[in-house]
């Protein structure tokens, strides 16, 4: 399985996702599910993928081979976010079709082409999908429950960049360790609206210095502050 989660507030997006994949507890494998398409003058797409990985590796091959041939729409040609999320959801109605029926991929795009603001799109197995909007600024895939109460705390449309990167990472920590089958290492994406670039981009393995004392501080914060509670009153 796996768990990715996304955000679009005003002054920019962000994107955190794990690598593990799991056929069972003695097949443990890791693979990326944060992909990037990007071109410096006009646009910076991000795409995280969770459920069947044939399906959405496949996925991910068709757009990026596609994304080489000018003389077909591809996510390089589109005018718009929406028509990238169209186009993905084509593509993935169109590998379901060829290889059979699976209704466990997902996708979540987003980003910005030069000419409108910064989208966030969650994409369905169905090939449909809805956009994110101020009132619901992220979206998650994968196993999302064990870190979504988090977000829901802190995060709304006006919260800053560092703070919901943190908040991201708290939940990715709160899902590692409720889930095994969602693990190290992540790949977070900072993305800053109007910048078209995708030079913030960071991996975070079990070694990094920053996760391990945010996750220790957190963990030991909620300890103390469930020892402060007030006493049982019925």
């Amino acid at each position: 399985m796996t768990y990715c989660v996304a955000m679009r507030l005003a002054s920019g997006m962000i994107f955190v996702s794990d690598s593990r994949t799991n056929a069972g507890v003695d097949h443990i494998s890791t693979f990326k599910k944060l992909h990037v398409f990007q071109r410096s003058d006009d646009r910076t797409l991000i795409m995280q993928s969770a459920g069947n990985l044939a399906t959405t590796q496949s996925v991910i091959n068709l757009l990026q081979h596609r994304a080489q041939d000018a003389t077909t729409q591809n996510l390089y040609t589109v005018s718009s976010l929406y028509d990238a999320a169209v186009l993905v959801g084509q593509t993935l109605k169109e590998v379901i079709a060829r290889d059979g029926a699976d209704f466990t991929a997902t996708f979540i795009l987003g980003g910005q082409i030069r000419g409108e603001g910064m989208r966030l799109f969650h994409i369905y197995a169905e090939g449909n999908f809805i956009e994110a909007t101020s009132d619901t600024p992220y979206f998650q895939i994968g196993e999302s429950k064990y870190g979504k109460p988090i977000i829901d705390r802190i995060v709304s449309y006006d919260t800053g960049l560092e703070q919901a990167v943190q908040c991201a990472l708290i939940s990715m920590d709160s899902t590692l360790n409720s889930n095994l089958s969602v693990g190290l290492p992540l790949d977070v994406m900072i993305y800053h609206g109007d910048c078209f670039d995708d030079s913030q981009q960071y991996a975070i393995s079990a070694q990094h210095q920053y996760f391990s004392e945010i996750r220790n501080m957190w963990g030991s914060c909620l300890r103390s502050v469930f020892d402060q509670l007030p006493p049982l009153r019925l």
